[in-house]
């Protein structure tokens, strides 16, 4: 495990794989309103807004004139502001079936929070020795 976080990118694309695994099986053995017809679209969002978040706090932190909390903090207010536009996108398009849109993405977007955060800690755990 390790090694993913090594080339974050790589752990990123595996990630989504494996979710994307997990979401179409939940359709073909559970089918149901359970998933919005733009769970991959959300998918996709999710990674691209991590992949690019993390790029973004990598370059800062290597610069030195931020602070690690500031880097994080500010990457945590790029990633609310681009997901209220996101839903607010999808909500002015008029889709149906809202609430399983809503629930949809506040799933997908709690395990990419996971993943971020697992992979900070892994990060710092391999610095402080």
């Amino acid at each position: 495990m390790k090694a993913l976080f090594k080339n974050p990118l790589l752990g990123l694309l595996y990630f989504t794989v494996f979710l994307a695994v997990i979401v179409w099986l939940i359709e073909q053995f559970l089918p149901g309103p359970w998933l919005h017809t733009l769970v991959y679209s959300i998918l996709f969002f999710f990674a691209v807004l991590t992949g690019v978040t993390g790029f973004l706090a990598g370059k800062l932190m290597k610069l030195e004139t931020f602070t690690s909390v500031s880097v994080i903090l500010g990457t945590t207010i790029i990633r609310l502001i681009c997901c209220i536009v996101f839903v607010f996108l999808i909500l002015w398009q008029g889709h149906e079936n809202l609430l399983w849109f809503v629930v949809d993405f506040f799933i997908i977007y709690l395990l990419y929070l996971l993943f971020d955060m697992y992979g900070l800690i892994t990060n710092l755990r391999l610095h402080s020795k």
